[in-house]
C-alpha cells in the first residue's frame, strides 16, 4: 500500500499532506443564495478553482490534488447546464494550460471518453501531452468520473492483459486505475453534504474526511489552511493499535 509522505511546513507549523482531494460542491446554491442563476455560481467556482491550484503549488508542499468536477450522474443535469459547464472546462483548460506549463505543474485526468465531445477530449489530451514531463504540483481533474466505474474498467483492463489471478495484488490492481497516484490523504467536500459520491473510492480507503458548510465559490485558502491545521490533529493509525 502506498502513501504519500506529509511534509513539514516550517513557515505554516503544519504537516502538510501530500495528496488533497476536494468535491468541488454548491457552486449552484451558493449562486441561489444570493439571487443569481446556477451559470454564475459555476464561473465563480472555476475562478475559485483557479485561485486554490495556484495557492496550493507556490505556497504549500502538496504533491497532488484531485478535483472532482464533474461526475458521469452530472449528465442527469439540464442540457443548457451540462452544455454550459462543458464549455467552462474547454475555455477554462485552453486558458490555463500555459499557466501549468510555466508553474511546472503536471495535469492528468481520471475520466471516461463516453458521453464527451472530441473537442473537449482532444482539449483534455492536448493538455496531458503538454505538461506530462513537468516535475511539480500534480493535478488530476475527475471529469466524467464515477469510483465504481474506474474500478470495474481497472477489472475489464486485468482480464485484457490475462493477469493470472494470483498475481493480482493491491498493487498491481492500483496500476490499473485511471492515473497512478498515490493514496490520498486528506478529502475535502465543500457546501454541507456529507458524503463521497462515488469519489475515488479505492484511493479513499485510509483518508481524513473534511466536511465543510460553506459552497466552494466562498471557500477560501484561509479555510483551507484551517483544514489542515484539523489533520494535523488527527491521529492517522492505518489499523495499529492506539
Amino acid at each position: 500500500m502506498r502513501f504519500t509522505m506529509d511534509s513539514f511546513n516550517e513557515e505554516l507549523g503544519l504537516n502538510i499532506p501530500g495528496h488533497v482531494a476536494v468535491i468541488l460542491d454548491g457552486n449552484g446554491r451558493w449562486a441561489k443564495s444570493i439571487g443569481k442563476i446556477r451559470s454564475y455560481g459555476h464561473l465563480k467556482g472555476y475562478e475559485n478553482l483557479k485561485k486554490i491550484i495556484n495557492y496550493v503549488n507556490d505556497n504549500l508542499d502538496i504533491k497532488y490534488i484531485s478535483l472532482f468536477v464533474f461526475s458521469t450522474e452530472n449528465f442527469k443535469r439540464s442540457k443548457d447546464e451540462v452544455d454550459y459547464l462543458m464549455n467552462l472546462f474547454k475555455k477554462g483548460f485552453k486558458e490555463e494550460k500555459d499557466v501549468y506549463i510555466k508553474k511546472n505543474m503536471k495535469v492528468v485526468f481520471s475520466y471516461k471518453k463516453e458521453g464527451l465531445s472530441k473537442d473537449i477530449i482532444s482539449i483534455i489530451e492536448e493538455v496531458e501531452s503538454s505538461t506530462k514531463d513537468n516535475t511539480g504540483l500534480v493535478v488530476n481533474f475527475c471529469l466524467n468520473y464515477g469510483g465504481r466505474s474506474e474500478i470495474v474498467d481497472a477489472c475489464k483492463k486485468i482480464i485484457d492483459d490475462k493477469i493470472d489471478k494470483n498475481d493480482i495484488t493491491e498493487d498491481l490492481f492500483k496500476d490499473y486505475l485511471y492515473n497512478k497516484l498515490p493514496d490520498i490523504d486528506l478529502m475535502i467536500r465543500t457546501s454541507g453534504e456529507q458524503r463521497i459520491s462515488n469519489f475515488m473510492l479505492w484511493s479513499l480507503s485510509y483518508s481524513e474526511l473534511y466536511f465543510t458548510k460553506t459552497y466552494f465559490p466562498a471557500f477560501t485558502t484561509n479555510e483551507l489552511l484551517e483544514i489542515i491545521d484539523d489533520f494535523n490533529n488527527r491521529d492517522r493509525r492505518y489499523g495499529n493499535a492506539k
